[in-house]
């Protein structure tokens, strides 16, 4: 396959990556496994423009194994294994592209390849379980990411300034079929960013909520907050994101009632919003509804915060029996985020009655800009989602949930369970870094060249 029309063409000179490992400072449980390691995968790009310019893009993410490939035959060190493998193999795709075009227009083009490399490196390892799409998208994240940051770089603007049919070569019906004829992308995103974000802070599954809590759970003193009171304090909270069990109705609904009440009693002059994550776990939707129907009896004044209800069963949308969600999205809207990988899984969600999207940078800047576009088109809710996400792949994540309109909010948890990885952005970014009063403060991305990682 080879890029069709002009476009803005960049050509790869060189992909250099390096892994960064980090411990957490307490573990983040979420679909019932904790998790107290991250692997970041750190992405540097060269790049030459059709008249001889040269930049550097850089991209980061976690590759978050435990998420996006949750094989229970398979041991943590062996999917991550896969995914970095794989990120390697990736590096080398994109090394060897000889291909001159824009960064849409690369995933495009590569998008095959890198699902055809995870083919071939579940052969390769001999996986009980071969790599999914899901872990491919994360696993390319950095590079598309890096990709777009050095388009954004070439010319000297914000990565979401380079998007129109010009610079692209084509208008969205490329890759989203006939429907989008004639869509502009640039169109899809705002002229500006949004000056503020909201930021969600996660309440994980073992996550403490009192000072005895953080007592037996060994939470260190380090000068960070300890439990939630102090979160909402020292981070001026308003909004957060409630892992909980899919598995047990009585501690989903008593969870989601004591974070309420402790952030009520906290900070009883806020206007409190929450998004509730099962991370699939849900047997069906009467369960959702049982939740919901339970929370609204004990506090109609709980039940009227939630703002979204996200994934709340199995992300193979396809598998029999299926779960008609219309009944729960009349309630709440109900948000599609692990079964989101293409735009035929966006239209299958929504025929179930999905009235929502999660965009993630985990899963590229491509995609995410895609899948946008299309939310926008069928009228969905839409929410930027993070991966603990750290540092560079943090601003990337910012950069989203600040260029897309009608974004409710962004969860950004690494300053809760990764601090070390922060370490210096709060200095060079301090409006996103530095949260003193529940948001992201975004207005500044206008000024940063590239997705805003570097100055």
């Amino acid at each position: 396959m080879t890029a069709a029309g002009p476009g803005f063409g960049l050509r790869v000179r060189d992909v250099r990556t390096e892994f960064r490992e980090y411990r957490y400072r307490t573990p983040y449980k979420f679909g019932g496994v904790p998790v107290d390691r991250a692997t970041i995968t750190e992405v540097a790009i060269d790049v030459e423009t059709r008249d001889g310019h040269r930049a550097t893009g850089v991209g980061a993410m976690p590759l978050g194994n435990v998420w996006a490939f949750p094989a229970r035959d398979l041991p943590y060190d062996s999917t991550l294994e896969a995914m970095r493998a794989l990120a390697e193999r990736i590096a080398g795709i994109v090394r060897s592209c000889t291909e001159s075009a824009h960064p849409l227009e690369f995933w495009h083009l590569l998008e095959p390849e890198f699902l055809a490399a995870a083919r071939a490196e579940s052969a390769r390892l001999h996986l009980a379980v071969p790599i999914p799409k899901l872990a491919t998208l994360v696993a390319a994240s950095p590079f598309d990411a890096a990709l777009h940051d050095a388009c954004g770089k070439a010319l000297a603007r914000s990565s979401f300034l380079t998007l129109s049919p010009e610079l692209v070569g084509h208008d969205l019906s490329r890759y989203l079929g006939r429907d989008f004829t004639g869509v502009d992308l640039q169109a899809v995103v705002r002229a500006t960013p949004a000056a503020t974000v909201p930021m969600f802070h996660s309440v994980g599954g073992s996550d403490p909520l009192t000072d005895a809590d953080a007592e037996a759970a060994n939470v260190p003193h380090d000068g960070l907050p300890r439990t939630l009171a102090e979160w909402i304090r020292f981070n001026g909270l308003w909004n957060i994101k409630i892992k909980l069990q899919g598995e047990s109705l009585d501690w989903d609904v008593e969870r989601t009632l004591a974070v309420d009440r402790i952030a009520r009693g906290t900070r009883p002059e806020a206007a409190w919003r929450y998004c509730v994550d099962f991370n699939e776990r849900c047997p069906n939707v009467a369960y959702v509804l049982e939740y919901l129907e339970r929370v609204r009896t004990a506090s109609p004044e709980c039940l009227a915060g939630i703002l979204y209800v996200e994934q709340p069963t199995a992300r193979d949308l396809a598998a029999l029996p299926r779960n008609d969600m219309h009944a729960a999205a009349d309630l709440r809207p109900i948000v599609i985020d692990e079964s989101l990988t293409d735009l035929e899984s966006l239209l299958m969600a929504r025929d179930l009655g999905y009235t929502g999207v999660a965009l993630k940078a985990c899963k590229g800047q491509s995609h995410s800009l895609l899948m946008a576009a299309a939310a926008a088109r069928h009228d969905m809710f839409v929410c930027v989602q993070d991966l603990t996400c750290p540092g560079a792949a943090l601003v990337h994540s910012a950069g989203i949930a600040a260029w897309v309109p009608g974004v409710a909010g962004l969860e950004a948890n690494a300053r809760q369970y990764v601090p070390e990885a922060n370490r210096g952005w709060e200095e060079r970014i301090p409006g996103i870094f530095r949260v003193t009063d529940g948001s992201l403060h975004t207005a500044t991305l206008a000024e940063r060249p590239g997705l805003g990682a570097a100055g």
